[in-house]
C-alpha cells in the first residue's frame, strides 16, 4: 500500500511530461507534413540506381553546370 504513494505521483509526471512533449510538438509543426516523408523517399534518386553511361552524363552535367557558374573567389571589376 505505501508504494502508491511512490507510484501515483510518479505516473502523474510522467504523465505531464508525455502531455507537453505531445504539445511541443504539435506547436511545432511536426505533425503537419505526415506523407511527405515517404512519399519523398519513393522518388529519391540514388547514384548506385543509375547505368554506367547515365552516371556519366551527370557527371559531365555537374562539371558543366560548374564551369558556367562565377567563381566567388574572383575579384570584382
Amino acid at each position: 500500500m505505501t508504494i502508491l504513494y511512490l507510484l501515483i505521483p510518479l505516473s502523474l509526471i510522467l504523465l505531464s511530461l508525455a502531455l507537453w512533449a505531445f504539445f511541443w510538438a504539435v506547436k511545432n509543426d511536426q505533425f503537419e507534413d505526415l506523407e511527405g516523408p515517404a512519399h519523398r523517399i519513393l522518388f529519391d534518386e540514388d547514384e548506385n540506381d543509375l547505368t554506367p553511361e547515365e552516371r556519366e552524363r551527370r557527371r559531365l552535367a555537374t562539371q558543366r553546370k560548374a564551369e558556367n557558374k562565377p567563381n566567388d573567389n574572383s575579384p570584382e571589376p
